[in-house]
């Protein structure tokens, strides 16, 4: 077949390359794989996946990993990706300090460190560059790996990195993230490719690795933590908006919310005074619990004792799905998504019950009728969503044998 007009046709080497990042995703989704079972997913004869595989291993790419036994005939070698190919770090900023855990090329989690810091300490907010590598610094000492083994380093941290001036927006309660040489500070100290991506976004991308949103192209996230938000993806991609801001629901004015309002005093706190997050964020879970006669320090042990306690409990647990719904038809009005997965601490507390109460709620509050799922995840969403993206990103570079 000829080339169309201003394309490229296929040569030899970029066959091969195509090839070899085919085989090298198998093995990557699969894990060990015969030559055989190889030839078959990728439709390359014997002799060809005979040379692919050798040509992977000499590139440090693959590595045999013993054998099949137990059937008629010779054993069969196996095939695996060589985990020591690349690494990368992933990290979740809080409110409280930075979670960091660094990966092999396979996924498999190697090393993790937590360092501590308050957000409102002042000492904190001139150290977050320090902070970040001090927190890979020790993942890569539990993985007894250095500096120069990552390949790339994804942050998830509340807000959104703003394209046009690369600093961090929607994320007042951290301070020392808004500094407009961030990223230059964070390049000098890793040298590594760095992202930095809005921490919900990230749990979606969890949700469609290993989730509730796995095999769907249209679905929201909707955070419900110290912190609400929401990820948008439509037609499998992840809306941004212009700023990176869209799915800051939290700020989404609602009845029975005060208006999210800027200033200095709005400036100091995650909600800016107002919105969606007063009415489902951690915080006011606790004071919608308290004024039901339920007090506990946080929402997970206030949803807790509300389902254990017959009349109070339930109405906040109603009181609590009716404020959730009101916001969840708000945005499934406007994007129309087929699934909506309720995640964060409020939703993982309130569990089933909480969802089917949302979702007897939103009957007639929304004309779309979207499935709606409580996450399923298990650790850290934003941590694994992260370490995603970390791994896809550098498999780009490392799988590209052309």
């Amino acid at each position: 077949m000829a080339a169309s007009p201003g394309s490229t046709p296929g040569t030899p080497r970029v066959l091969r390359a195509m090839n070899d990042r085919a085989a090298l995703d198998l093995l990557a989704a699969h894990g060990p794989l015969t030559r055989t079972r190889l030839g078959e997913l990728t439709g390359l004869s014997k002799p060809t996946a005979s040379q692919l595989l050798t040509r992977l291993e000499a590139a440090g790419l693959v590595r045999t990993t013993g054998n099949v036994t137990g059937r008629p005939g010779p054993n069969a070698q196996l095939y695996e990706i060589n985990p020591a190919a690349a690494h990368v770090a992933a990290l979740a900023v809080d409110q409280e300090g930075i979670t960091a855990a660094v990966a092999d090329i396979t996924g498999q989690v190697v090393g993790d460190h937590r360092v501590t810091a308050s957000a409102t300490d002042e000492t904190a907010r001139t150290r977050t560059a320090e902070l970040v590598t001090e927190a890979v610094d020790g993942a890569l000492a539990a993985a007894g790996l250095g500096r120069g083994d990552l390949h790339g380093t994804v942050i998830g941290t509340p807000g959104a990195l703003d394209p046009r001036t690369g600093t961090l927006r929607y994320a007042p309660h951290l301070p020392g993230w808004q500094s407009r040489t961030l990223r230059d500070d964070l390049s000098k100290a890793l040298p590594t490719p760095i992202v930095i991506e809005n921490d919900v976004n990230l749990a979606a991308v969890a949700e469609q690795h290993q989730g509730s949103a796995q095999d769907f192209d249209d679905f929201a996230l909707v955070w419900a933590d110290e912190g609400v938000g929401a990820a948008i993806v439509l037609g499998g991609t992840l809306l941004r908006g212009a700023t990176g801001g869209a799915g800051e629901i939290g700020y989404m004015p609602l009845p029975g919310a005060p208006l999210a309002r800027g200033g200095p005093d709005a400036a100091a706190r995650p909600d800016g005074g107002g919105g969606f997050q007063k009415l489902v964020g951690s915080p006011a879970v606790v004071e919608l619990a308290r004024e039901h006669g339920i007090d506990a320090p946080t929402a997970t042990k206030a949803l807790a004792t509300a389902a254990r306690t017959p009349g109070a409990g339930d109405e906040v647990l109603t009181e609590l799905a009716r404020r959730l719904a009101t916001g969840l038809a708000s945005v499934v009005a406007v994007v129309d998504p087929e699934l909506v997965v309720l995640s964060g601490e409020v939703a993982q507390a309130g569990g089933e019950r909480l969802r089917e109460l949302v979702e007897a709620e939103m009957t007639g509050l929304a004309l779309p009728r979207p499935q709606l799922r409580i996450s399923e995840i298990e650790g850290d969403p934003i941590l694994i969503g992260a370490l995603r993206k970390a791994l896809a990103d550098a498999r780009d570079t490392v799988f590209d044998t052309a």
